[in-house]
């Protein structure tokens, strides 16, 4: 073998501290080499007897004799990143109501008051909407009750999840419902149908009560804590201990206090946290003067709390931040995930749709939310008036998709982490008016970036225990197992 005698694949790089290169290429591969290495390998002076020549060859950025076999090798990886593509939409959200018993100021739906019973879906709606959905050619199908309160609307769910049920008998899908719910109006007969048909309880915890109560307001004025941490603890002892999650909204009160708010979730027995960014949506767009930060805040307290994280699991106390879960399965594993934000094109429509009170359709619950403010621009359609190829296959979702491949947009197409990154057009169209979006100026793109520059950091620093507590969240196995498996592979 001559030297100079091998094809370079694609991939994209960036220039990392101390002359080392960050490389990806087109599938997700990476590795990291010298200044040296990268000039000599563009310059095709990489020498065969190299063993950076033997790693780039094995992870597919240069080819020899074997190009043809490289690039379907690519291909096949790609085919992987990409295979939410098969299954279509999955994710099938329901509005039953608009109403609720919480005026939240950082509320992204802009809830309505518990007077309007005009905002809840009726049994005409939701029977087409449950039609609709089982004519997705998904073999999975989730459900998730979304509000407002869903649980204002209790009849509706209960008539969804029966019909859904009936029709599965013949569809024979994996069909799993979720309902998204502040617990305070929780009563034993919704408990004894949760447990009955094994529906999932997703709901909302910023904190310790004093956090819980600043945002999260009851329009009866009584504490929404004190009675989301009974019904809590009821809903556990009827349905088991992980039958509920929570999610968590930061804000400027509790961005410098998230470590508080991790012990509490340990405290009531949560294993994981995802660190949500506030969005501008609904009423957190109208108040982000005073709930918002910059994204140099956000960063800054998400990586002090990742090491906090960190230091726990390596304590014994096994708890996972999502997100940060989410992008090493993308950049440590070869397969796709199911979240819409990091999907390309974008997941709006494709991995997930909602379904409005009214029968109105929309790609995203961002670009619900947004109708609500009274800009229907990214209404798909309505279940009463469209098939689901006139949802699913108008012109709408054709523009979508063909605006949102990451791979040939402006400021994305070069990017370093183009493979593990997502696009938000909905997003994109709020910042900007324009639904390809800013990238300079995107905050949405600022945060994805300095996060990911952390994550690849530490990849990098290759801290076995630190690793290992990745690896634990990416394969939802206890850290002793995966420490356990490790020591096997050494030793033998």
């Amino acid at each position: 073998m001559m030297r100079n005698e091998y094809s370079i694949l694609p991939f994209t790089f960036k220039r990392l501290p101390h002359r080392k290169m960050l490389m990806v290429n087109q599938s997700g591969e990476f590795t990291f080499v010298s200044s040296d290495d990268f000039n000599n390998l563009l310059n095709h002076d990489l020498v065969a007897d190299n063993s950076t020549y033997f790693e780039l060859k094995g992870k597919h950025f240069l080819a020899d004799t074997d190009l043809d076999i490289a690039q379907e090798m690519v291909a096949t990886q790609l085919r992987s990143r990409k295979s939410f593509l098969r299954h279509f939409s999955s994710l099938h959200m329901i509005v039953v109501t608009a109403r609720c018993n919480f005026i939240c100021d950082y509320c992204h739906a802009s809830s309505a008051a518990l007077e309007q019973q005009k905002v809840d879906m009726n049994w005409a709606v939701a029977k087409k909407t449950v039609e609709l959905i089982f004519s997705s050619p998904s073999p999975v199908l989730k459900i998730e009750f979304q509000g407002g309160e869903p649980l204002l609307n209790w009849p509706i769910i209960k008539e969804i999840v029966q019909y859904g049920i009936f029709l599965n008998r013949f569809a024979k899908r994996q069909l799993e419902f979720v309902i998204c719910t502040n617990l305070t109006l929780l009563t034993e007969e919704m408990i004894d149908f949760i447990k009955e048909h094994k529906i999932t309880i997703s709901t909302s915890l910023d904190g310790p009560k004093l956090i819980q109560d600043l945002h999260r307001k009851t329009r009866e004025g009584y504490s929404g804590y004190d009675v989301f941490h009974s019904n809590l603890q009821r809903l556990r002892e009827g349905i088991g201990q992980d039958g509920a999650s929570a999610l968590l909204t930061i804000t400027k009160s509790n961005l410098s206090r998230l470590q508080e708010v991790i012990d509490h979730y340990v405290e009531l027995g949560f294993d994981g946290v995802f660190l949500r960014a506030l969005n501008p949506y609904g009423f957190a767009r109208q108040n982000m003067e005073q709930l918002g930060y910059s994204v140099e805040e956000f960063v800054g307290e998400y990586k002090n709390i990742l090491r906090y994280l960190i230091e726990l699991n390596l304590q014994g106390i096994p708890f996972a931040e999502y997100y940060t879960t989410l992008l090493f399965q993308r950049i440590l594993t070869p397969f796709s995930t199911g979240f819409v934000d990091l999907q390309s094109p974008s997941g709006a429509a494709i991995s997930g749709v909602i379904y409005d009170y009214n029968g109105e359709v929309y790609p995203t619950d961002e670009a619900r939310m947004l109708a609500r403010t009274g800009d229907r621009r990214f209404k798909m359609g309505h279940v009463l008036k469209n098939s689901y190829e006139e949802l699913f296959a108008g012109a709408l979702v054709k523009k979508l998709v063909k605006k949102s491949c990451i791979e040939v947009l402006p400021g994305c197409a070069s990017c370093v982490y183009q493979a593990y990154c997502g696009v938000d057009p909905i997003r994109n169209y709020v910042e900007t008016k324009d639904i390809v979006g800013h990238r300079p100026s995107s905050d949405f793109c600022k945060k994805n970036t300095m996060i990911l520059d952390h994550l690849f950091q530490l990849i990098d620093e290759n801290d076995p225990d630190v690793m290992d507590v990745f690896w634990s969240w990416i394969t939802r196995r206890p850290l002793e197992e995966i420490r356990h498996d490790k020591f096997n592979r050494n030793s033998s």
